[in-house]
């Protein structure tokens, strides 16, 4: 069974930078899409990016495209969301989310196992 855990989440103000890493196990991860999403209060989990693990290739939605940067460690089984020139609409829950084998999948109904989720908050 595969799990995940989200961490690094935390308060920062506008301009600063976070990076948010998920901790995967229970599988070996070479075929799969793992995701990263967030939801803010009264609205629908959205797309953020994604990797396929076993070629590093991202994609990344348009409203954090030159902002964030999705990527993975092999070694520690961990996906990473590095999140740079923050701003206050960037508020919410982020999580994690993996899926087996596929393609550059955006929402989150493709994806079967999500970890806790971790708040970012960003004052103006």
């Amino acid at each position: 069974q595969v799990q995940l855990v989200e961490s690094g989440g935390g308060l920062v103000q506008a301009g600063g930078s976070l990076r948010l890493s998920c901790a995967a196990s229970g599988r070996t991860f070479g075929n799969y899409i793992m995701g990263w999403f967030r939801q803010a209060p009264g609205q629908e989990r959205e797309f953020v990016a994604c990797i396929i693990w076993s070629s590093s290739s991202t994609r990344h939605a348009d409203s954090v495209k030159g902002r964030f940067t999705i990527s993975r460690d092999n070694a520690k089984n961990t996906v990473y969301l590095q999140m740079n020139m923050l701003k206050p609409e960037d508020t919410a829950v982020y999580y994690c989310a993996a899926r087996l084998g596929g393609w550059y999948y955006t929402s989150p109904n493709e994806y079967s196992s999500w970890g806790q989720g971790t708040q970012v908050t960003v004052s103006s």
